[in-house]
């Protein structure tokens, strides 16, 4: 049986990670050889909101296993427009894009133009054999993961993560791979960190996440922050503080 062993770390000490990140929130991490969880908020770890965009690390897996697309490098089409209203005015990725480099700058037309081709029913088939999320794709519409009821907690995040690393879900070794391949977003001569981020506007609120692992020689440290902001705080270093919290996290657990 899994030991599991909880760390309870004072939530104050979540805002201490960059100056400026005054933020409410939560980060989960699991040491993987220890198996020890440690939660900046317990409660909050189990609490569900939707993903954003690191719903791209499970979509990303099923446009590969269904055959939407070969590879990371197949081009997708732009569509010649997008919602400025609810995703900003973003025109440098308003154009024929590679699913890498849509992963990499997080340019979420592309993926929705992958999910009118994957269909609701594929998707339920692999988030429920992934256990990732509550499973209410209700919303009609291709962008669930942004707007409307289907939600993921922290914990839940983390979980599905370390089964992608040992490639324990329904999915081709090819198709693993190619992920952890697009995945990475630092590499060094000591750790490689694998990660995606996440920024949703919903409920008066901005939510915003990073969610990956650090694999060094020895060990893996698998880690989700979620941070919640009412849009009415003007706080230019928002996008920045799910990564700087996350780090000091890890270096206080001594994994950097």
């Amino acid at each position: 049986m899994q030991r599991l062993i909880i760390l309870f770390l004072c939530c104050r000490a979540l805002a201490a990670g960059a100056q400026h990140c005054n933020i409410p929130g939560n980060t989960v991490i699991y040491n993987y050889r220890q198996q020890q969880w440690t939660f900046t908020d317990s409660a909050d770890a189990l609490v569900t909101s939707l993903p954003a965009s690191t719903f791209k690390v499970v979509n990303l897996l099923i446009a590969l296993e269904t055959g939407v697309i070969k590879d990371e490098m197949e081009v997708v089409k732009w569509p010649g427009h997008t919602d400025t209203t609810l995703y900003g005015y973003r025109p440098s990725i308003y154009k024929d894009m590679t699913v890498k480099e849509a992963f990499e700058v997080s340019a979420g037309w592309v993926f929705m133009e992958l999910s009118k081709k994957i269909g609701k029913e594929r998707y339920r088939h692999y988030l429920t054999a992934c256990r990732y999320g509550n499973g209410d794709l209700s919303r009609n519409d291709p962008d669930f993961w942004n707007y409307g009821p289907f939600e993921v907690s922290p914990r839940n995040q983390v979980e599905f993560l370390v089964k992608v690393y040992e490639e324990k879900l329904p999915f081709s070794k090819r198709s693993f791979e190619i992920l952890k391949r697009v995945m990475i977003t630092e590499s060094k001569d000591d750790h490689v960190i694998r990660s995606k981020t996440g920024w949703t506007r919903v409920y008066g609120n901005d939510y915003g996440w990073w969610v990956g692992y650090l694999e060094k020689k020895d060990n893996v440290y698998f880690f989700a922050t979620r941070l919640v902001k009412d849009r009415k705080v003007i706080n230019p270093d928002f996008s920045k503080c799910r990564r700087l919290i996350t780090i000091q996290k890890l270096k206080e657990l001594k994994a950097m």
